[in-house]
C-alpha cells in the first residue's frame, strides 16, 4: 500500500441515509479491498443534543447509531471519521426559523457571531460522544456567498479571505478543544487567491495566507474531473505552497442521477493516483456524492472503488484488477460496469440522459433537442443486457433489475414528446391515437420502475428522503396522465388545440447529450416556488 490511509467518503446528506446494517456490510466489502478509513458525510444528518431542528425529519443518525457504526469499524481496523460542514452547505438546517439568527445567506453560517460558535461547539460535543477518531473533516467548501448577506448588513463589505480565515481559526480552536485534528476542503483558499478559480495548476499564494492557516489543519485537495496527470501534479505542488499537511480526494461517480459513471471514474483515478504516489501524498479518499436526490446505489460504484484500491496497492493491469474484484466481491467486474449503461448513449462519459430525459416534459420538450433518433433502440438493448446481468449478480440483482426497468421505460419515453408533436401536426388522428397508446405503455413502465426503485431505496437507506422520490416520480406519473388525457380530449373534439405544442423547441445546450442533474429545472419551464 502506497498510502498511510485509504478511505471512502459516503454522502448521507442528499436524502439517502444508509441504514446501519447496510453500512456495516458496505464497509466490510471496502475493507476487503484494502480501505482502512471511512468518512460519513453528514451536513446535518446526525443527532446534536439541544438542536432539535438539526436533521429534523431527515433520517439523522442518532449518537447511539454512530457509536455502533464506530465500534464495528474499530473491530475490523477501519477508522470512522465524521465529515461535516461548519460554514456552508447547511441549507437543510438553516432554512428553519430556529437558525435565523446564525444565517448569513441561504446555506452559510453567520461568521463572527457568538451564537454561531455556540452552535458549532454543540456539533463537536455530539461528535466527541459518537466517534473515537481524533480526526474530523470540517467542510468549508463552496461558500461563494460568504459575507454577502446578514454579515454584510452588520459589518459592511469585508475582504472574504479575512472572514474565512477568522472563522477557520475559531472552528479549529473548538475542534482542538474536543480533541479533534481538523481537515477541510481546500477550494476556498484557491478561489480567493485566483479570482474565483479552483483548478489552477500554476497557482501562487501570498506568504500571509500560508501563515494564517492553522497548524493543526490538513487541506484536502479534491478533484473528480481531471484525466490529465500533469494537472494533478500542478495542483498538488500548488497545495504544498499552502501547507505541509495535504490529503487528496478523488471521486467515485454516483452523483449524476440514477446510474453510476464507473468508466469516467476509472479514467480520472488512473491519472490521479500515480500523481499522488509520485508527489508524496499519504492520505487519499474517494468521495461518493449523491447530488440532487442520491438516486444511484452506493453499491453501483464498486468497480471504481476496486480500481482505486488496486492502484494504491500497485496493481495496474486490468486483468488483475478484474480478478481482484471477483475475489473481493464474488462477482464479475464487467457485469458491474454495465451499471453505467443507462447513461452510455455516446462516447461522452459524463452525460446523464437517463435523468433529464426521464423528467423531460412531453409537451414542453425542454430537452427534445438533446435527444438522438437512435436513443430508444439503445435503451431497449441496454434494458435486455441489464436484465440478463441481474441473473448473474445474486444479492445485487435488484440494482440491475432497477436500472433495466429504467432503460425499458426510457425506450419508449425518451422520444415520446418528439413523436407526440409529429403526430399532432400530421393532422392524422390515427397517429394521435397510436401515441395515446404509447402514453399508456409509458405509464405502466413507470409504475414498474417506481416499484423497483422503491425496493432499492428501502433495502439500502432509511425511509426518510424517499418522499422526494414520491413527489418526483408521482408528479411525472400525473403529468403523463394529464398529457394523455388532453390528447384524448383532442381526438374526441372536446378541445380544438393544445397550445404548448406550438411553442418552439429551443436548444437547451449545444451538445447533443449533456450532463444536467437538476430535477427542479428539468421538469418544467415554470416556477416551482414563489
Amino acid at each position: 500500500m502506497y498510502f498511510k490511509s485509504l478511505g471512502v467518503m459516503l454522502d448521507c446528506s442528499r436524502n439517502a441515509v444508509m441504514k446501519v446494517d447496510e453500512l456495516k456490510r458496505y464497509i466490510t466489502v471496502l475493507n476487503k479491498m484494502g480501505y482502512n478509513q471511512f468518512q460519513l458525510y453528514t451536513e446535518e444528518t446526525y443527532e446534536v443534543e439541544g438542536e432539535p431542528f438539526f436533521g429534523y425529519h431527515r433520517g439523522r443518525y442518532t449518537v447511539e447509531e454512530l457509536q455502533e457504526i464506530d465500534a464495528f469499524c474499530a473491530s475490523i481496523n477501519v477508522e470512522l471519521i465524521p465529515n461535516i460542514q461548519t460554514l456552508a452547505h447547511l441549507w437543510s438546517a438553516l432554512h428553519w426559523d430556529a437558525y435565523e439568527k446564525i444565517r448569513d445567506t441561504g446555506d452559510i453560517l453567520l461568521v463572527d457571531d457568538e451564537a454561531t460558535y455556540t452552535f458549532i461547539e454543540n456539533l463537536f460535543k455530539s461528535l466527541r460522544k459518537a466517534f473515537r477518531s481524533n480526526k474530523v473533516h470540517i467542510g468549508m467548501d463552496e461558500a461563494h456567498e460568504l459575507g454577502r448577506g446578514a454579515y454584510m448588513d452588520k459589518h459592511g463589505e469585508v475582504d472574504r479571505s479575512e472572514i474565512l480565515l477568522s472563522h477557520l481559526k475559531r472552528v479549529c480552536a473548538i475542534a482542538e478543544k474536543y480533541g479533534f485534528e481538523p481537515m477541510m476542503w481546500s477550494d476556498m483558499f484557491y478561489r480567493l487567491a485566483n479570482g474565483g478559480e479552483y483548478f489552477v495548476s500554476n497557482a501562487t499564494f501570498s506568504p500571509e495566507i500560508r501563515e494564517k492557516i492553522p497548524e493543526n489543519l490538513t487541506l484536502v485537495y479534491w478533484d473528480y474531473y481531471g484525466t490529465n496527470r500533469k494537472n494533478y501534479d500542478g495542483m498538488i505542488k500548488g497545495h504544498k505552497m499552502l501547507s505541509d499537511k495535504i490529503a487528496f480526494a478523488g471521486g467515485a461517480w454516483k452523483w449524476a442521477g440514477f446510474a453510476s459513471h464507473n468508466t469516467y471514474s476509472l479514467r480520472s483515478t488512473k491519472a490521479a493516483i500515480p500523481s499522488c504516489i509520485e508527489n508524496g501524498i499519504k492520505d487519499v479518499i474517494f468521495t461518493c456524492w449523491g447530488d440532487n436526490g442520491a438516486e444511484c446505489s452506493a453499491w453501483a460504484i464498486l468497480p471504481s472503488l476496486c480500481y482505486g484500491a488496486c492502484l494504491a496497492q500497485g496493481i495496474t493491469k486490468m486483468a488483475d484488477v478484474k480478478a481482484k474484484f471477483q475475489e473481493w466481491t464474488g462477482y464479475s467486474f464487467d457485469d458491474f460496469m454495465m451499471l453505467d449503461l443507462p447513461d452510455r448513449l455516446s462516447d461522452d462519459l459524463t452525460i446523464n440522459p437517463s435523468k433529464y430525459t426521464l423528467y423531460n416534459d412531453c409537451f414542453m420538450g425542454l430537452f427534445d433537442r438533446n435527444i438522438s433518433e437512435k436513443d430508444a433502440k439503445v435503451y431497449a438493448t441496454n434494458a435486455r443486457r441489464l436484465k440478463n446481468a441481474a441473473k448473474r449478480t445474486g444479492e445485487y440483482a435488484y440494482i440491475f433489475e432497477n436500472l433495466s426497468n429504467l432503460c425499458s421505460l426510457l425506450s419508449i419515453k425518451v422520444d415520446l414528446g418528439i413523436r407526440t408533436k409529429e403526430a399532432f401536426f400530421s393532422g392524422n388522428m390515427d397517429a394521435v391515437e397510436t401515441i395515446i397508446k404509447d402514453y399508456n405503455k409509458t405509464i405502466k413502465k413507470l409504475e414498474i420502475f417506481y416499484d423497483s426503485f422503491k425496493t432499492q431505496w428501502f433495502k439500502e437507506n432509511k425511509p426518510h428522503g424517499f418522499d422526494v422520490q414520491d413527489i418526483r416520480l408521482g408528479g411525472l406519473m400525473m403529468r403523463l396522465r394529464s398529457c394523455r388525457d388532453r390528447l384524448i380530449a383532442y381526438t374526441k373534439g372536446e378541445i380544438d388545440d393544445i397550445p404548448e405544442l406550438h411553442d418552439e423547441t429551443l436548444v437547451f445546450r449545444l451538445d447533443r447529450h449533456i450532463n444536467y442533474n437538476n430535477w427542479e429545472h428539468s421538469v418544467t419551464a415554470n416556477r416551482m416556488n414563489g
